[in-house]
């Protein structure tokens, strides 16, 4: 027994440094999350007692363009960087990734563009977290580690979701494989700054629990179905959104003026469509979850208002958007299959992400997460095969696709 107690010492070192590690980089990205979010929520009331502000989207886009012009060039490509950074190493991420990402998402969303948020907590935590690497001169395999972490406590602390941030962080740098050399510190760095984010006051979006629904041959068909649904309007908002930027970028190369093209079609959208497709659109997603009503056009005009956002050069992410997207459309398809309202909604919600981002596996705990475990197995159907028919593009870009070569 003596011999072995050296060994069990020098496993346990390891261990204790990614729970310490984790740990901070959790608190770090939880307090960010947390004044993100808090931010954020002041900046959409304001918009929507300001009701004039949207008339604002073409000069706050030449204004924002310009900026980002000026200081942003380093961080342009956002997330994509990120996943860069964690496969190819590199230099550190610049450090004013995170103040910039911060601005400019809360900039957009005050204008009324249609974003999210999760690109900007993967970015911040991403960030912050290379920081610390840096200040604390790791190796190449623990800073790539810590900045999975990073997107970890970023995107588990901004959804109130700790254990789909800690997949999402380890299945979205590669399809088809999970970086397991990061689980500790990520699913540490999740929890932690969910933690954090709640013990300051941030309350989250609240769903409603689906009830419980046997799985019958019939119901089964059913999702497939629904699955191909999901699966073509990934597809859609794929091209969409990368469409729009290669055809903004090449007809106004200047950002600050693709931007402020971009807010005066916005602002177009906006008179012709009303204010509801605006920022994140959250009460959209309520009614998807309970009015029948819902108009079934819906996920298409969210649609369209996120790829002119995306598009023209606007700060955030795709999650949100995706969310409304997909329980709006499963509220328009469930219906027609005859399912469960909030089921329907919340599967769609989940699924649809989860195949444009090509990550199943985190979309399916998160739906668990947020909606009960009620809708397990349902949502893990739709989202693997709406994930396998969505071919191979993603929100990411520079995310890596596993050789399937033997």
């Amino acid at each position: 027994m003596e011999s072995r107690r050296p060994e069990h010492r020098g496993a346990l070192a390891p261990l204790a440094q990614w729970l310490l590690l984790g740990a901070a980089i959790g608190a770090i990205c939880g307090g960010a999350s947390a004044l993100f979010l808090a931010l954020l929520e002041r900046v959409t009331e304001l918009r929507e007692r300001q009701a004039w502000l949207p008339w604002l989207l073409p000069i706050g886009g030449l204004a924002l363009g310009a900026l980002q012009q000026r200081f942003g060039r380093p961080v342009a490509r956002g997330s994509d960087l990120v996943v860069d950074a964690i496969h190819d190493g590199g230099p550190q991420l610049p450090w004013r990734m995170a103040p910039l990402v911060l601005f400019g998402t809360l900039a957009t969303h005050l204008f009324g563009g249609s974003a999210g948020r999760e690109g900007t907590a993967v970015q911040m935590g991403a960030g912050l977290a290379d920081g610390v690497a840096h200040r604390l001169r790791l190796a190449p395999a623990t800073r790539r580690a810590l900045l999975v972490a990073g997107v970890a406590g970023g995107f588990g602390s901004v959804f109130g979701t700790p254990l789909a941030g800690a997949l999402f962080s380890l299945e979205f740098v590669v399809r088809g494989r999970l970086e397991y050399h990061a689980l500790v510190p990520a699913l540490v760095a999740a929890l932690v700054g969910d933690l954090v984010t709640r013990s300051c006051g941030i309350a989250h979006a609240a769903f409603p629990s689906v009830a419980a629904l046997p799985l019958t041959p019939a119901l089964f068909a059913k999702w497939l179905l629904f699955a191909v649904a999901l699966a073509l309007a990934a597809r859609l908002f794929l091209e969409a959104t990368h469409g729009a930027r290669r055809a903004a970028a090449r007809w106004l190369p200047h950002l600050a003026l693709r931007m402020a093209a971009g807010g005066a079609a916005l602002l177009f959208l906006w008179q012709l469509f009303g204010s509801e497709p605006l920022g994140l659109s959250l009460p959209t997603l309520a009614r998807a979850f309970v009015d029948p009503a819902l108009p079934t056009y819906a996920f298409a005009v969210k649609l369209l208002f996120t790829a002119v956002t995306l598009g023209a050069g606007f700060l955030g992410g795709e999650v949100t958007p995706l969310f409304v997207i997909g329980a709006t459309l499963g509220n328009t398809v469930g219906q027609l299959l005859g399912l469960p309202l909030a089921m329907a909604a919340g599967v769609g919600m989940a699924a649809l992400f989860a195949a444009a981002a090509r990550t199943p596996l985190a979309l399916i705990v998160m739906a668990a997460e947020l909606l009960g475990a009620a809708v397990l197995p349902h949502v893990a159907i739709v989202a693997v095969v709406a994930s396998l028919l969505c071919g191979q593009k993603s929100i990411y870009p520079a995310q890596r696709l596993l050789d399937a070569k033997p």
